[in-house]
């Protein structure tokens, strides 16, 4: 853990946040900036800086994620209308906090090309 990260402070449960699911290791939560309807954040509890950390020994963590997304997708009722995954790896693709996560959109339209 990085304790100067606040998505390690939010997995440890030392920054406040509105959890929808939580495992051994990953949690998922509301975004606090939303940018759309429904906007969660999808987190492993280990702390890796972005995709790029990401290697074929500890890739599980990624299907998991995705999983994960596709899980709440269904609870927050935007699976059948469509939602967006977004993967935002360095500051030129609009990573703003170095801790690998993962995007779900959904609740509205989505417009193309999303930059």
């Amino acid at each position: 853990m990085n304790q100067d990260c606040v998505f390690c402070r939010i997995s440890e449960g030392k920054s406040p946040a509105r959890v929808v699911y939580e495992s051994e290791d990953i949690i998922a939560f509301h975004d606090i900036n939303p940018q759309a309807p429904v906007h969660l954040l999808i987190i492993p509890r280990r702390h890796f800086i972005n995709l790029l950390d990401i290697d074929h020994q500890n890739s599980i963590i990624l299907a998991k994620m995705l999983c994960v997304a596709t899980e709440l997708a269904r609870q927050m009722k935007i699976a059948e209308t469509g939602f967006r995954i977004v993967i935002n790896t360095n500051r030129y693709a609009g990573q703003s906090i170095d801790h690998f996560h993962i995007h779900v959109l959904g609740g509205r339209i989505m417009q193309w090309p999303p930059g």
